[in-house]
C-alpha cells in the first residue's frame, strides 16, 4: 500500500514492525491502535506523560531521548521500519537528528503528523489527527483499531459543537509567555482549537504577521486593544503555568479575561499537531468558555 504524506509517497509491501513514537503524543497513538509491541523507541518523554491507562504498556520501551528528538546515532540504533513524527522539526540534519532521507538508507519510513506539515502547519485543522489514525491504521494494518479510534474522536467533537452551537460566541486570544516575550497565535492547529471549542479568535491568520508562521511576537498592547473575554495559554509545568497567569493578571488588569478570571492553561503537549490532545483542548477550553452547557 502507499500512503501520501508531506508530500512524499510512502510505500509499504507489509506492515512495519519496529515503530518509534517521536513524541509522547505519537507513542499514545500506537499504542491506542495496539501496537504497543511493535514499539522498539520512544523519544522526548520529558514532554508530557503518556495517559494512565497507558502508560504501563509503554514501560519497556527504550527511552531515545527525553527532552528533544534523538540523536541521529540513537535513532538508526533503534533499527525502526516505522518512524511516527509530530512535525518535519525531528528530522532536521542540521540539529544532529536523523533526516528522512538517512532514515530511508536504512530501511525506515518517516510519517509526519498531516498538521505538522511544513504546507500545512498554517493551516492545520483538529481533524487532521483524524487523517493520522486513518493512515497509520492502513499503513499498521489495523484499520478496525483506526475506525473505533476514530470514531470517538468525531464523536467527542460532534458533543462539544453540539453544546456550544447557537450560543454568543466569546472573544479569545491565544498567548504564549516566554520570560517578558509575548508572542500571539492565530493560525495552526492551536487557531483551529479555539474555533472548534466555540471562540473567536482575536487574532486573524491571514493577517500578514501569520503569512509564513502560525504565531508571533506582540506588544502587550495588541491585548490591550483586543480587549478578549478568554486568554488561552499552553503550559508545560506547574511553574510555569503560575508565572503566566502572574504576567497576564499584572500586564492586562483591566482586560475582562484576567477581571472574569478566563485565564485557561492547557498543557502544551495537547496544542502539538497530530495529538489526541487537540480534542482534549477543545473540551477544555468550550469548558471554560461555556459551563453552563457541560
Amino acid at each position: 500500500m502507499t500512503v501520501t504524506n508531506c508530500g512524499r509517497e510512502l510505500r509499504f509491501d507489509s506492515a512495519p514492525e519496529s515503530v518509534v513514537g517521536m513524541m509522547p503524543s505519537q507513542t499514545e497513538l500506537l499504542i491506542r491502535l495496539g501496537v504497543a509491541d511493535s514499539l522498539v523507541g520512544q523519544a522526548q518523554t520529558d514532554t508530557s506523560a503518556l495517559p494512565e491507562d497507558i502508560a504501563d504498556q509503554a514501560e519497556g520501551v527504550p527511552v531515545l531521548s527525553t527532552d528533544t528528538p534523538p540523536a541521529r546515532e540513537d535513532l538508526l540504533a533503534a533499527e525502526p521500519d516505522l518512524v511516527v513524527s509530530p512535525t518535519e522539526y525531528e528530522f532536521t540534519a542540521e540539529q544532529g537528528f536523523a533526516s528522512i532521507e538517512q532514515l530511508g538508507d536504512n530501511g525506515a519510513r518517516a510519517y509526519v503528523a498531516t498538521g505538522g506539515c511544513a504546507d500545512r502547519r498554517n493551516t492545520a485543522e483538529v481533524t487532521d489527527v483524524l487523517t493520522d489514525i486513518a493512515n497509520l491504521g492502513e499503513i499498521l494494518r489495523v484499520p478496525g483499531a483506526a475506525d473505533d479510534l476514530a470514531q470517538a474522536g468525531r464523536d467527542r467533537l460532534a458533543a462539544v459543537q453540539a453544546a456550544v452551537r447557537d450560543r454568543p460566541r466569546p472573544s479569545v486570544a491565544q498567548v504564549y509567555v516566554e520570560v517578558n516575550s509575548l508572542g500571539a497565535i492565530g493560525a495552526g492547529v492551536e487557531a483551529d482549537i479555539i474555533e472548534q471549542a466555540g471562540g473567536e479568535n482575536v487574532f486573524d491568520p491571514d493577517a500578514p504577521e501569520f503569512a509564513d508562521f502560525f504565531a508571533a511576537e506582540i506588544n502587550p498592547e495588541e491585548i490591550v486593544s483586543r480587549n478578549p473575554d478568554a486568554i488561552v495559554f499552553g503550559v508545560a509545568s506547574p511553574g510555569q503555568e503560575e508565572r503566566t497567569r502572574a504576567y497576564l493578571r499584572e500586564t492586562f488588569p483591566d482586560v475582562p479575561a484576567v477581571q472574569d478570571d478566563l485565564l485557561i492553561a492547557v498543557p502544551q503537549s495537547d496544542l502539538y499537531p497530530g495529538t489526541l490532545g487537540n480534542i482534549d483542548a477543545v473540551e477544555t477550553i468550550a469548558g471554560r468558555l461555556y459551563p453552563e452547557a457541560f
